[in-house]
Parts: structure tokens; sequence; C-alpha cells
């Protein structure tokens, strides 16, 4: 049996949880549980914020499109968002609500967008980032919901990683054809940064940049040509499964 109930209707929201608390919702949130989800009054879901694990709460029901919650008790503590940093050529629209999505489900603690020369988009709604970002948690059972890092410059964001910090560079020119080779033994004890590029690749002063990294793993994603959004599922689940929490599970 699983350990988790994937059937519970879950909810993010802001304001602290505790015991005996009452939490307004906005009309957002409560035509998403009163018409999206149709729950109604005395119906209970599971509420998180980041910081106070998660609750069972009850619904409360003043009107047509009003409703508040009433955490009963908490049924799971809070757990720690991983220290991984995501750094990726911001995408167009769709391509970048899906990556977002699954760099979420993979247990990515940090979304921080690089404008690199070849990037198809120039701009990213970071509003939208973090929808994306909190319905994932919500769907997934997730209870953080990642930091999303103001854009930037490719160059700029490499210089503020720090120092030890491990950098997986997912290169498309690396002559490395075992990534799980080129992972292994690599320490993450100052945390992990990794880097994928846009669809037409990284320019060569931008992978000048990144070699001259010392703290840096590059690794191939195989013979194939990925889109970006593809490449993000595959780079997040090589590290993950070599080096990140998954050898806990």
């Amino acid at each position: 049996m699983a350990g988790y109930d994937f059937n519970g209707q879950r909810l993010h929201v802001e304001p602290a949880l505790a015991a005996g608390s009452m939490i307004e919702l906005d009309r957002t949130a409560a035509n998403y549980l009163l018409s999206v989800l149709r729950l109604g009054d005395g119906d209970e879901v599971l509420v998180f914020n980041g910081r106070d694990g998660e609750w069972l709460a009850q619904i409360g029901v003043s009107g047509r499109k009003s409703a508040s919650l009433k955490p009963l008790r908490r049924v799971r503590e809070q757990t720690r968002l991983n220290d991984l940093v995501y750094v990726f050529a911001p995408l167009k629209h769709a391509r970048l609500d899906y990556m977002v999505q699954k760099a979420v489900e993979m247990g990515v603690g940090r979304l921080q967008p690089a404008f690199t020369r070849r990037s198809v988009a120039s701009r990213i709604n970071r509003d939208r980032m973090r929808a994306n970002a909190i319905e994932a948690a919500e769907q997934c059972g997730i209870l953080a919901v990642p930091d999303i890092g103001p854009e930037a410059d490719l160059p700029a964001v490499i210089a503020k990683l720090e120092p030890d910090r491990l950098v997986v560079f997912c290169d498309e020119d690396a002559p490395v054809a075992d990534p799980i080779a080129a992972l292994a033994g690599a320490s993450v004890l100052g945390g992990l940064a990794l880097v994928v590029g846009p669809e037409g690749g990284f320019a060569p002063e931008e992978r000048d940049l990144l070699m001259r990294r010392a703290n840096l793993r590059r690794i191939s994603l195989g013979p194939r040509i990925l889109r970006a959004d593809t490449a993000a599922i595959a780079a997040l689940a090589l590290v993950q499964g070599v080096l990140g929490d998954w050898r806990d599970g």
C-alpha cells in the first residue's frame, strides 16, 4: 500500500497553519474548492504553505463564492527544499509551463532562468511560473514550492553560484558517453546546480565560461537532439538518481 493518500485534494495557502486558526480564502482559492473540486461546507481538504507541514482542514462556506478553512491537525511534518538549483534558458509559454511543472515534480529547490545568446524567449512571467509551480506541488504531494530566481544573463547567474557548489553542465558537445560514470563520486556537500541551455545550444563563449568552473561535471544527454523541456526531465532524472534524494528512497 502506498504511504501517501494520492486521492486527497490539496491546496496551497499563504497564511500560517495552526490548530484553532481560521483562514479566509481569496476568491480564486474559494472558487477552486467550491466550483472546480465541488467540495462543500464541512468537507475536508489537505493544505500546506511550505513552512508548517501539511494539515487536514475543514471547509466553511459563508456564501456562493466565499469560503474559509479551519486547520484540524497536522498530518505531515514540513520537508525542506532540495539544495538543487535548476539553471535554464527560458522557453516560450506552454513549454515553459510544462518544464516548470516537471522540474517541481523532480525535486528542484530553485528555478533560475538564465538568458543565453540563443534563448528563444526574451522575458518571463514569474507570476505564471509560480502558479505552475504551486499547481505541480498541489498535485504531487510536495510540501514546499521552489524559489524562482530573478531573470538574468547566464554570466551573472553563474557568477552568483557558490564556489563549492557542484555544477552539472549538460553540454551537447560533451565527449563522455556515459553520464552516470561522469557523475559518479561527485560531492554535493556544497549543493548542486544543473545547467541546461536553449534548443540551439550554448554559444562558444558561454561554454568557455562554464568550463572555467572548478567544481564542474560535464555530461551528455545522449546521441539524440532533445528539446529543452525534454532535456530538463532527462537531466534531472540523472542527477537525482546518481547524486540526489532518490538515493535515499
